[in-house]
């Protein structure tokens, strides 16, 4: 097949990086005022079980991906081209980082597990032994693995779609869009870095609300001692993520060369 290798500008580049900053600002603005919306439809105060801080990190994670991906469509195309062969197809799996994209996948796995079994699991009966968990034990253990997505389940699976969905078409575009293998990857490991901090944010919101379940409730049990054991490497794991996440985005790889 053919490819129209065309040269980085200067512009080109600035574009993007101001259109990726531009979407972290945006989500630090606009990520208050979401989390004050109370989008729960039960009685209990939504501000009582972690909700305002989870539609934060959802509000902030959906703009820092949609920042990057504007970046990728107005990024303007150079003139000068080189017509250049390829012999062979070009694939996704060749242009984002190998490991990181891994830890992202399971992470998102894990994310959806515990958000997804909250969700469909949450019984008002569950949530009001889980609520009641922490003036005391009524000899049975409450559901700790509901509890992450007993409010918020429906908002951290349906951002995760949208965000999973709108990186992966991105990614196929640029895996067939004109350039050298350099520039791909590098608009590659963009995208996969703006999907990471939706992944890796909402994950550690995740863990940190069943830690401090687990913390406050008086009868956890082994199931709780089970849970923990599972989820602080996840959550530690979340955090390093997250970071190089932030940083990619904020620092393109090619002012990094």
């Amino acid at each position: 097949m053919l490819d129209t290798h065309q040269p980085e500008s200067r512009l080109r580049a600035h574009t993007d990086r101001y259109a990726r900053w531009a979407g972290l600002v945006v989500g630090v603005v606009a990520a208050p005022l979401w989390a004050t919306v109370d989008i729960t439809n039960y009685g209990m105060s939504s501000f009582d079980a972690g909700v305002p801080l989870v539609s934060f990190v959802t509000a902030f994670g959906l703009c820092a991906v949609g920042g990057v991906l504007l970046g990728d469509a107005l990024t303007p195309h150079p003139r000068d081209a080189v017509r250049t062969a390829s012999l062979t197809p070009r694939r996704v799996r060749d242009h984002v980082p190998p490991r990181i994209t891994l830890l992202l996948l399971l992470q998102g796995v894990f994310l959806v597990a515990l958000a997804g079994m909250g969700d469909a699991l949450g019984t008002q009966d569950a949530m009001n032994r889980a609520i009641g968990a922490h003036d005391g034990c009524d000899g049975t253990e409450p559901p700790v693995i509901l509890w992450p997505g007993m409010f918020d389940g429906s908002q951290i699976l349906g951002s995760l779609a949208i965000g999973t969905v709108a990186c992966a078409w991105t990614l196929r575009r640029v895996a067939r869009r004109a350039g050298d293998d350099q520039q791909r990857r590098d608009r590659s490991w963009a995208i996969i870095a703006a999907w990471g901090v939706l992944v890796s944010a909402q994950l550690s919101i995740v863990v940190l609300m069943i830690h401090t379940y687990l913390a406050q409730s008086n009868c956890a049990g082994m199931m709780g001692t089970i849970t923990s054991l599972a989820i602080y490497p996840v959550g530690l794991l979340s955090l390093i993520t997250l970071a190089w996440s932030l940083f990619a985005v904020v620092v393109p790889r090619t002012a990094r060369r």
